[in-house]
């Protein structure tokens, strides 16, 4: 049996630190073996003698006594819900009874009945006996009894109900679940020799394992998780009896003990819980579970445990030191690092000595123990070092810092009396006396001021120099000075929390506990067993000192911790104050860019020599949004204009117009500026011009209403302006050609007499006619007009009329590049017809700018002769490529021929881009073989072989070239061509191109056809112009033939021809020209026919064509050896052509079919 009564908690229980106060019930004359109280607490049910007693907790008077069993009751319990109890006896048996005290039902065992115990979850009962065990529940019909090889002693559920231990006699722990079954079996040390007496499992239901203690005979409190066994702390007594205990029964939901005893005495215990814990700034320690200690970082919240295996009696924290008391030694601890976020701990010494002590103090290098009056300084290593002996109980004791090893202590006695001493030195230093004793204390952290909270809750300010008491407030319980503000303090009392800066009223807010700490915007407050840091915004102080313009001070208690808006309001308080330093930190604490250029401004003028604070005020009142008070400030400090350029930047108008008043009408109009900018801005366009034409800003009306496309507008102001005023009309005509508007933009060129932008507004619109009528009027503008119109033309593939037009306005270069490119793109399109022909107009081009351009005169006359080659040769080709691309062909097969053999000799040098050899060699083998020409297809089908042959002719080449192998290799004689000069038959093939092999005469050709026409070009003799030959031509002097009748020579407005009447007989007779078509015979130069006077004087003007080309260059005559066969010449180009071809081809084309003259244009 046990005397004393010990609380023995796990490491994982919960927190308990005691006082004991004992109450005793009553005494009976019976043994007091079991109790149990009601869940609601209210009752308690008493085991004694065979007989239950039911007591009320309240005031402890019995309620009932309860009778039913006929045997010493050992064992009571009740239900979790408080519905029913039950009760074991001796006589065996069970007893289950009501919350109304009534019995309702009652089962019996073989052996008395040792212990019960209900579910928690259920009304599952467990009863044991000294041989069995049984469990019941009301939904059963019976008893489920179970066997044991021992007496049970003991029995306790699991918080779940899952699981019932039982306690042996035998020393061993059964576990076993609802339905009996033994799932663990727990053999202990000492077997039978220390049976088990009590067990029971941890009541919290907030710990993840259960824990199961077990008490035996021998004394031993062992616990036991699943995991395996663990040991417990004994943590003190709560109490000793005179005689056994007998049971121990906590009431539920309280600090209640009640404990029953063998003489039948009921004692009732109260364990009252104190806080032990110690405070440093911003670390607070504590201590958890009774033998750990917690330190919480206030600040940041932090959190580390120091484990230990002893009760915590203790705790004493300063900087980075921790002293932990428990019964037997003192531990100190250090942090690890000087970092003030560091929170991990090492045991620096270790005091293995028992102190009794009330107050525990540490330093940096002692320790501070307080024992009633006396105080007592100990090094770490345990040596007493110095003690003071103080007049009264000390009731207060605190660090208030200093060097290391020379700290100072803070005291407040019983008596009133408040002492400091320092751990160096044996005299302690009297600071004040007063009449009331101390409760609380604390000092400021410049150590002027001290503050004392008395035993009446008074809170006692005082000067520590002067010992004067500076004020004094009510309901004050705790209280501290904020550590980094000199003037302010908070003290706690009656719900509240009280804020006193300096000597302004005391801020109130309502807060619950006790305050320990102020440090900067944070307070530190103890309530119940939890310490919690309070955010408090200095708001309040701050504004106190705004409102006695303390600005600096104001600043200083914002930096503990106030609102954005707080900062802002001091910033505009201390800016108006002129306090710019203060300011520039409030502003720059907020963000506030706009504020800081003003202050900066401001310095930057101050530097410079200004010093007019009014000016300065005003400057701040307009950036404030106070305008008036600003407009008010500029005038006084004489800066008018300053205060107007603020109401226009503000777009107040009016009141700028009453701040003007009748002033300068400059100013005035200024003003009006500067409403009308606003308009714009604001997207009022038709108000803006209406204000800028007052104001006489005409360029800017003009602009917004060009922009907006207002012509009425327009057309208004264009006509209200004067003609002196170009640039407003100028605009204005701008406006009106991008409106589209070219007439009046005409109207308003015309009134400035901008003759040159007129002509461009023609131009730019197209409007040529207009245009050309005015470049007549002044010839100086006709480079103005005709150029664009060319390029115009070009723009829109009119390139013909651009080259006339360029050409018209004298800009022959231009005019030679359009036509090039025309020729470019022609041949690149494969469009030979109308390459040949603006070949042709190029080569006359350059003929111009030859006759034009003394020094180009050589370089044009080759590109005239080049060009008028290319033309040729482009016109001709143009058949060959229509022959071989299109499916039909549009010419005989003698003209096919004569072509192909004409291209085939002209391309001796070079091939032209475009033409392609393989064309022309195939229209000619093709050509020559059909016509008889063997040997020329035979020699064209072998030059093919040589060349690259695209894939549509690769068969019918190789055809052809197989097939003229079976023909004779000679041509037919039809087909050769005649000199008609030395009457020599030339070869089709002439290596010396479209000349005759003998007396090398150029052959002319039928610009249709290309047969070789009977024309023989002759040349004029020195000294004989080409108007004295056409003169002596015309005379046609009678010659002596015996021709009786004439040839008809007929004029028309486009061609010069021959004919030939059909009913003349014609008569041979000698010709003075014949004689003239001699030569030596051999010679490989060409011998031209140079005629004189005489032999012009004998020919007839029907019997010569006469090239009549523009100088620089020479006429060339020709004459007909065959007058009886008509030739016709192109008077433009100067081509020759048979003319019954010529003018089926006019009828056909309505045109030259070489030049493109057409018929109805008057000869050039």
């Amino acid at each position: 049996m046990l005397k004393e009564i010990y609380f023995l908690p796990t490491n994982t229980g919960v927190s308990w630190l005691f006082f004991f106060i004992i109450c005793l019930f009553v005494v009976f004359f019976f043994s007091i073996y079991d109790l149990a109280f009601k869940p609601d607490g209210t009752q308690l049910i008493i085991a004694a003698g065979n007989r239950l007693l039911v007591y009320d907790t309240s005031d402890g008077t019995l309620i009932q006594p309860l009778k039913g069993h006929k045997d010493t009751v050992y064992c009571v319990a009740y239900a979790k819900d408080g519905k029913r109890f039950a009760s074991g006896s001796a006589d065996k048996s069970v007893i289950i009874w009501t919350s109304k005290l009534e019995g309702i039902l009652k089962y019996t065992h073989n052996d008395s009945i040792q212990c019960v115990s209900y579910n928690p979850l259920t009304h599952q009962l467990a009863s044991c006996s000294s041989s069995d065990f049984g469990l019941w529940s009301p939904e059963q019909k019976s008893v489920s009894k179970h066997k044991t090889s021992s007496k049970i002693t003991c029995c306790s559920w699991t918080n779940d109900g899952q699981y019932l231990a039982l306690g042996m006699f035998n020393g061993i722990v059964s576990i076993r679940n609802k339905n009996g079954e033994e799932k663990v079996k727990i053999e202990r040390t000492g077997g039978a020799s220390s049976p088990i007496w009590s067990i029971c499992w941890n009541p919290s239901r907030d710990e993840r394992n259960d824990i199961l203690a077990v008490a035996d005979w021998g004394q031993k409190l062992s616990f036991y998780q699943l995991s395996g066994k663990q040991d417990g702390v004994r943590l003190g007594t709560i109490g000793e009896q005179s005689s056994w205990v007998w049971t121990c029964k906590v009431k539920p939901d309280s600090n209640y003990v009640a404990v029953g005893c063998q003489d039948g005495t009921i004692s009732f215990y109260q364990l009252i819980f104190s806080t032990v814990h110690g405070l440093y700034k911003d670390r607070y320690a504590y201590r958890d579970s009774m033998t750990d200690v917690i330190v919480q970082h206030l600040i940041t919240e932090q959190k580390v445990r120091i484990k230990g295996r002893e009760l915590v009696k203790k705790i004493a924290i300063y900087k980075n030191r921790l002293a932990i008391q428990m019964p037997e030694k003192i531990l100190i601890y250090e942090l690890y690092s000087d970092d003030s976020s560091d929170m991990y701990y090492r045991v620096k010494e270790k005091i293995v000595k028992k102190f009794e002590c009330n107050l525990l103090v540490v330093c940096s290098d002692h320790i501070i123990l307080c024992q009633e009056k006396r105080l007592q300084c100990l090094s770490f290593s345990g040596i007493k070092e110095r003690e003071w002996l103080m007049e009264s109980l000390i009731r207060y004791i605190k660090v208030i810092g200093g060097p290391p090893g020379r700290e100072g202590l803070l005291v407040g006695l019983k008596n009133g009396q408040i002492l400091k001493i320092f751990v160096d030195n044996v005299f302690a230093i009297v600071l004040l006396k007063q009449s009331t004793a101390v409760r609380c204390l604390d000092m400021s952290a410049s150590r002027n001021k001290l503050a004392v909270v008395d035993e009446n809750d008074t809170c006692l300010v005082y000067d520590i120099h002067t010992k004067e008491l500076l004020f004094q407030e009510p309901n004050a319980n705790s209280v501290a000075w904020n550590t980094q503000c000199e003037d302010m303090l908070c003290f706690s009392g009656g719900g509240y929390l009280n804020i006193k800066a300096s000597n302004f009223p005391v801020h109130q807010q309502k807060l619950q506990g006790f305050v320990v700490g102020y440090n900067g915007s944070k307070i530190f407050c103890l309530h119940v067993f939890s310490m919690s840091a309070v955010e408090v915004p200095q708001s309040a102080p701050m504004y106190q000192y705004l409102e006695r313009k303390m600005f600096k001070e104001a600043y200083q208690i914002a930096c503990l911790g106030v609102t954005d808006t707080d900062w802002k309001e001091l910033a505009m308080e201390a800016l108006e104050g002129m306090e710019f330093e203060t300011a520039k930190k409030a502003f720059t604490r907020v963000r506030d860019l706009r504020y800081l250029e003003l202050i900066s401004s401001i310095e930057e003028r101050k530097k410079h020599g200004e010093n007019n604070n009014e000016l300065f005020l005003a400057d701040v009142y307009a950036y404030q949004g106070k305008f008036h008070e600003a407009a008010k400030l500029y005038k006084k400090s004489g800066h008018e204009n300053l205060a107007l350029d603020m109401y226009s930047d503000l777009r107040m108008f009016d009141y700028a117009k009453d701040f003007l008043g009748s002033g300068d009408p400059k100013d005035t109009k200024m003003l009006i500026k500067k409403q009308a900018d606003w308009a714009k801005n604001i997207n009022e366009p038709k108000a803006a011009v209406e204000m800028y034409l007052s104001a006489g800003e005409h360029m800017k009306a003009i602009e917004i209403s060009g922009d907006h496309g207002w012509v009425d507008m327009l057309i208004e102001i264009a006509r209200k302006l004067d003609k002196a005023e170009r640039e407003p009309l100028s605009k204005c005509a701008f406006y009106f050609k991008k409106l589209d508007n070219p007439g009046y933009a005409a109207e308003t060129y015309m009134k400035v007499g901008d003759l040159k932008a007129l002509v461009h507004l023609h131009v730019e619109t197209h409007r040529w006619e207009e245009a050309f009528a005015l470049s007549e009027k002044h010839p100086e503008f006709k480079d103005d007009v005709y150029v664009p119109y060319a390029q115009w033309l070009a723009e829109n593939d009119r390139f013909e009329e651009a080259q006339k037009a360029f050409h018209k306005a004298g800009r022959q270069s231009e005019a030679v590049r359009v036509l090039e490119q025309l020729t470019h793109n022609a041949v690149v399109e494969s469009r030979f017809n109308d390459a040949a022909y603006y070949y042709w107009m190029l080569s006359m081009q350059c003929l111009d700018i030859a006759q034009e351009n003394e020094q180009q005169k050589t370089e044009m006359l080759q590109k005239f002769h080049h060009f008028q080659h290319l033309a040729e040769v482009y016109h001709v080709y143009h058949s060959i490529q229509r022959y071989t691309e299109e499916p039909f062909s549009f010419h005989l097969p003698e003209t096919l021929f004569n072509i192909s053999r004409f291209l085939l000799h002209s391309l001796t040098k070079e091939t032209p881009l475009g033409i392609s050899k393989v064309n022309t060699l195939f229209a000619l083998a093709k050509q020559s073989k059909a016509l008889g020409a063997y040997k020329l297809a035979r020699h064209a089908y072998d030059k093919l072989q040589g060349l690259q042959i695209p894939a549509r002719f690769q068969k019918s080449i190789e055809l052809g070239s197989l097939t003229i192998r079976s023909k004779p290799f000679h041509d037919s004689e039809e087909l050769v061509p005649l000199c008609y000069r030395c009457s020599t038959n030339n070869p089709l093939l002439n290596n010396l191109g479209n000349v005759c092999i003998n007396c090398r005469q150029p052959f002319v050709f039928s610009a249709s056809s290309y047969e070789v026409l009977h024309l023989v070009e002759f040349y004029l003799e020195d000294g004989i112009t080409d108007e004295e030959a056409v003169a002596l031509i015309d005379l046609e002097a009678p010659r002596l033939n015996k021709r009786e009748n004439k040839w008809q020579e007929m004029m028309s407005d486009h061609a010069q021809s021959l004919r030939l009447d059909d009913n003349t007989d014609i008569i041979e007779d000698d010709d003075p020209f014949t004689a003239k078509l001699s030569f030596e015979q051999g010679g490989s130069e060409f011998v031209p026919v140079i005629v004189n006077r005489a032999v012009l004087q004998s020919m007839s003007r029907r019997d010569v064509l006469i090239k009549r080309w523009p100088k620089p260059l020479r006429w060339q005559y020709y004459r007909s050896l065959l007058p009886d066969a008509s030739i016709t010449m192109c008077p433009s180009c100067f081509q020759m052509f048979h003319t019954e071809d010529y003018e089926l081809l006019v009828l056909q084309h309505n045109c030259c079919p070489f030049c493109r003259r057409r018929i109805d244009e008057s000869n050039q």
